[in-house]
């Protein structure tokens, strides 16, 4: 009688935690992702059963950009999220989600996709012309667009008022339909963007060198209540990461068919039936896959660059030590 009891009070501390127990069937994590290759460790990982593996049971909710998905951070169920990094600055500093970045994923992944026939040259985006789409505000691909302004000595104003904020899938419709010059997005996007027929001009890379892409985050809470299973995300994320860099082409097949299945089940949902009418390729997964550099590392110095960048650009009201959203202590 007294273990039973014990056993329901061990049940009665968990479910006021939040978590949920599944003695056979393994923890169930709800897990936060973006819908594109940034994340393939995640999908990867799932596509292998090596979550399983590790005892978790994990529900991903897919997210189109970084920045919507930033904002279901603020959810008391999600526990963890593969998600790019200003949006994990975003969702801290302004919205006080308690979250902790424990491992990189990849560095840079952001590009500008252009029409030949119309864009020869960076500075071809200040022509009156030019139609322009990018990603909303206050997230990587807008720092990447702001980065290019800065760095080709662009006029500001002039560019901006002329760049039409919409998800990458919008972009790519656009583009299809003759309505967009240039895109800014994260890949894979812009490798989609080439099937349509415009041409990379501009990466990530060539803007702000030692750029942090995506990292994963977990919620302070999973920390403190259950380490092992933030030890064993980390692992997996590893693991992954080193498979993805010696079979790059199989995992851009894994992550072509993982993306084209659950492209009508992202959030925003009219986002999603979007990116359900869209084919994706492992040719264009792989060329996409290629512009990133996937690795768990993180230079602390990179993590403050974004920070600092984003309370710049008034993303954040103000700069924080690098320091405060980091706990890499899980790492091997």
């Amino acid at each position: 009688m007294n273990k039973i009891r014990i056993f329901c009070v061990v049940l009665i501390i968990l479910s006021l935690s939040g978590l949920k127990v599944y003695a056979k069937e393994g923890f169930p994590l709800n897990i936060a992702v973006e819908f594109t290759d940034h994340a393939a460790s995640a999908y990867v990982a799932q596509h292998k059963g090596w979550f399983e593996e590790e005892g978790l049971k994990p529900i991903f909710y897919s997210y189109v950009t970084g920045m919507s998905l930033a904002a279901a951070l603020g959810r008391g169920d999600i526990q963890a999220a593969y998600i790019c990094l200003l949006p994990a600055i975003n969702a801290y500093a302004n919205a006080k989600v308690p979250i902790k970045v424990v491992s990189g994923l990849h560095k840079h992944g952001y590009g500008m996709a252009v029409n030949p026939e119309k864009i020869k040259t960076v500075k071809d985006l200040e022509r009156s012309d030019i139609r322009i789409g990018s990603v909303q505000a206050g997230g990587p691909v807008d720092a990447i667009l702001l980065k290019t302004i800065e760095k080709y000595g662009l006029d500001r104003n002039k560019i901006l008022k002329r760049v039409q904020r919409m998800n990458p899938p919008m972009q790519i419709m656009a583009i299809r339909m003759g309505k967009l010059d240039a895109s800014f997005s994260p890949e894979h996007w812009p490798a989609i963007a080439e099937e349509a027929g415009f041409k990379v001009l501009l990466k990530s890379q060539d803007v702000w060198p030692g750029m942090q892409g995506s990292v994963l985050v977990v919620k302070e809470e999973l920390i403190k209540t259950n380490p092992e299973i933030v030890r064993k995300l980390v692992k997996i994320t590893e693991k992954t990461t080193k498979w993805i860099k010696e079979n790059p082409e199989k995992a851009a097949s894994v992550m072509a068919a993982q993306l084209q299945a659950v492209g009508n089940k992202a959030f925003p949902i009219e986002a999603a039936e979007t990116a359900a009418k869209l084919t994706i390729t492992p040719e264009a997964v792989h060329r996409s896959m290629g512009r990133l550099e996937y690795t768990v590392g993180i230079d602390q110095r990179a993590i403050q660059e974004s920070i600092d960048f984003a309370a710049g650009q008034g993303y954040i009201q103000k700069s924080f030590a690098a320091g405060d959203i980091l706990d890499l202590r899980f790492s091997r």
